[in-house]
């Protein structure tokens, strides 16, 4: 049986860089289900389409195909034959996937890719609702968590690490957003599953959240 280890929580929470390292150290693959979301939320960005128009972005479903490849231990993420790694991770198409994700049509698509790669493989999953709806039988379930203001921070520094300029009252705005957006969703709401384990990183280092999982993992 493969082992599936799912890790939910809110934006910037730390999820995606907390699966990596934990991947990384168990020899699970890593399944990036939030840039999947963007792949496809980036396709109707150049698409010049409404982010509240369900009608076109469900049509447009069809014509896309997401997937996930590794080279020399690197993610890289295609979106119809081309490698977008680089073009997904900004403000506008985060809010971009946070607001197509909740139609049906996107999440019935990558949900079952996402499933089928779980049944043969040794996976790592993080998303908002990988434990409650993408792998409800999954191995470990971790709700991973912590404060705006510690998840802002954390944001606007890696701005500024790239020579971005950042806004820490916008970025704070945003994640509040977010997090309302997506956990008051009628389609697959940000929620903790019942039987997942709470970690709020908020006082917790990325090495200490890294092996709270894995203890979770033996």
């Amino acid at each position: 049986m493969a082992m599936n280890v799912a890790i939910d929580g809110p934006a910037g929470a730390g999820k995606s860089t907390i699966a990596k390292a934990v991947a990384a150290k168990k020899g699970y693959v890593y399944v990036d289900t939030g840039a999947m979301y963007r792949a496809m939320a980036l396709y109707f960005l150049r698409a010049g389409i409404a982010s509240d128009d369900e009608k076109s972005i469900s049509e447009k479903v069809d014509e896309i195909v997401v997937s996930i490849k590794y080279e020399d231990g690197a993610q890289h993420v295609i979106l119809n034959g081309e490698d977008v790694t680089g073009l997904i991770r900004t403000e506008e198409v985060g809010n971009m996937a946070s607001a197509t994700s909740v139609y049906s049509a996107v999440r019935i698509k990558l949900v079952a890719l996402q499933q089928e790669l779980a049944k043969t493989t040794d996976v790592i999953m993080d998303g908002r609702d990988i434990g409650t709806v993408v792998l409800p039988n999954a191995d470990v379930k971790v709700f991973l968590t912590a404060s705006v203001e510690c998840r802002a921070k954390r944001r606007f520094d890696e701005l500024k690490a790239k020579g971005v300029e950042a806004d820490f009252d916008q970025i704070a705005k945003d994640i509040e957003e977010r997090d309302y957006r997506d956990s008051h969703r009628e389609i697959s709401p940000l929620k903790q599953a019942d039987d997942a384990v709470l970690v709020d990183s908020s006082d917790m280092t990325i090495d200490e959240v890294v092996a709270a999982i894995i203890d979770l993992c033996k």
